[in-house]
């Protein structure tokens, strides 16, 4: 059984492959959008599902500014506080809507937040990800495990995975429902 477990965390690591942008990586220069673009592209390269899906376009970078999310560029050029903004609003913005993404960057948006701070913040975030990454693979494992022992694979295959699916979806649910309550306490 410890054997299985492994090879279902192994299963879900090839297939949740993650990138991560190490804060050190972060360029401290001023970008133009397209180098912007370029080198998100590159960072979250394995987080796409397929080769046509863009991580970010420069009507994105333009909707970001226009609804707050991001502050217009400098004479335009972005800095590595623009990059941060971005990277946070890519994880994001597929489990909340562009208002309560807003509301949540709030702070770090303030005039008062300096891009040292901001940068620090950043690596904190950047520690706890990577620690919760392991906790999600765990999670999934644990799905996965409960899914098999009601409907195991050789019984039934395809009734296995969409019973797997069906379990990491109401987790993500889950979080998402708690998530919403969190920002509408944001008040």
């Amino acid at each position: 059984m410890d054997n299985e477990l492994q090879e279902i965390k192994k299963d879900i690591r090839k297939k949740m492959k993650l990138d991560f942008i190490i804060p050190d990586d972060i360029p401290n220069e001023k970008m133009f959008i397209d180098q912007v673009i370029s080198f998100l592209e590159e960072e979250f390269k394995n987080n796409v599902r397929n080769k046509d899906e863009k991580t970010l376009t420069k009507a994105m970078v333009n909707n970001y500014t226009k609804n707050k999310l991001l502050p217009p560029p400098d004479k335009k050029k972005y800095t590595r506080d623009h990059l941060i903004y971005l990277i946070y609003i890519y994880y994001m913005k597929n489990v909340m809507s562009l208002s309560d993404i807003q509301k949540v960057m709030e702070p770090l948006l303030d005039k008062k937040m300096t891009s040292a701070k901001l940068y620090e913040i950043y690596k904190k975030t950047f520690e706890m990800e990577k620690s919760e990454y392991f906790n999600i693979e765990a999670s999934a494992a644990k799905a996965a495990s409960i899914t098999e022992k009601k409907v195991p694979k050789d019984e039934d295959e395809q009734l296995n995975k969409m019973l797997y699916i069906f379990m990491l979806g109401y987790d993500i649910y889950s979080k998402k429902r708690l998530i919403e309550k969190l920002i509408d306490e944001m008040d």
